[in-house]
């Protein structure tokens, strides 16, 4: 797995510092990182609101301007996956982390052991999370749990991503978003693939949702989807 981290400084110093730990803790747990560096919260917000795929964000606290848990704030604010870990040269601001959820504190100068453990203790927790689908549009990205997609439609050269209160859009064939997802999506049609969490009722020629939707199904094809329902769960 490739791991994209954001390293937050307004010290050029400590940036660099932390950037080299990094790759060296990728060497040594023979893993792929791509770090991104940013001297303030302003710019990492402004990169942030077209890629939001951070998997760990290592923040410095005390900057101009926004300070580190203030930036947070804002990301956990449609972001609960990615790994917060605070950097700072002060205790104060501990309690704080809780609001976040963050993943742990680190006193500068970091020492390499520490920030060894704590980046192992996030690619853990990235493990275990629930998994998410990159979407891309518009020079926009935003990561959509899978147990939020009910359905996925080809439309000529894009897909619509289906959610409950939202639909994306993305510029990719079904076959290639087929292979981006798990076994709980089924190619059910041609232009259609149907998230088996969400379909409640089977007949001839559509699936029936729980939200009442009808996606149509292939001829011959509800036999198949009933054994993929029960195969699944």
């Amino acid at each position: 797995m490739e791991y994209k981290i954001a390293v937050c400084d307004d010290c050029v110093s400590d940036a660099d510092y932390l950037e080299m730990l990094v790759m060296r803790w990728a060497e040594k747990v023979r893993g792929q990182v791509r770090i991104l560096k940013f001297n303030s919260a302003r710019t990492l917000l402004f990169h942030y609101e077209e890629e939001k795929d951070f998997d760990i964000l290592l923040l410095d606290i005390e900057m101009d301007g926004q300070n580190g848990v203030e930036l947070a704030k804002e990301i956990r604010r449609n972001n609960d996956v990615v790994q917060i870990v605070f950097i700072t040269g002060f205790p104060d601001y501990m309690d704080q982390g809780y609001e976040v959820d963050a993943l742990h504190y680190l006193l500068k100068p970091v020492c390499e052991e520490k920030l060894y453990d704590v980046l192992g203790r996030a690619a853990a927790r990235l493990k275990k999370t629930e998994r998410c689908l990159k979407v891309t549009f518009d020079r926009q990205t935003d990561l959509v749990p899978f147990d939020r997609i009910q359905y996925i439609e080809a439309r000529k050269q894009f897909v619509e991503i289906h959610t409950e209160s939202q639909i994306y859009r993305m510029k990719v064939s079904l076959g290639e978003m087929e292979n981006s997802l798990d076994q709980r999506f089924f190619r059910c049609q041609r232009s259609f693939l149907v998230n088996l969490c969400f379909v409640v009722r089977i007949k001839n020629s559509f699936v029936i949702l729980g939200n009442g939707e009808e996606i149509p199904i292939g001829r011959g094809k509800a036999k198949e989807i009933a054994r993929a329902v029960i195969e699944f769960f």
